[in-house]
């Protein structure tokens, strides 16, 4: 597993998913699996703005605190 985050250009080429609760009104943010190590977040509103690269454990945490109500 790689430490080296993903390049713009991995994260432009990922399979972007929208939460299923952002409805018609398109106001979420985005996930996209970048390799088996890395998540890319972005808002669902600016596809081709910046988007963060967070290491997929690291998500999993905040997903599981949110969950948990402890976030």
């Amino acid at each position: 597993m790689t430490t080296t985050p993903p390049t713009a250009a991995e994260l432009a080429a990922a399979c972007w998913k929208t939460s299923s609760y952002s409805a018609a009104n398109n106001e979420c943010v985005e996930v996209a699996a970048v390799g088996a190590a890395w998540v890319g977040i972005r808002d669902s509103k600016r596809v081709h703005g910046p988007a963060l690269a967070v290491p997929t454990q690291a998500f999993a945490a905040v997903i599981g605190a949110l969950r948990a109500g402890t976030l």
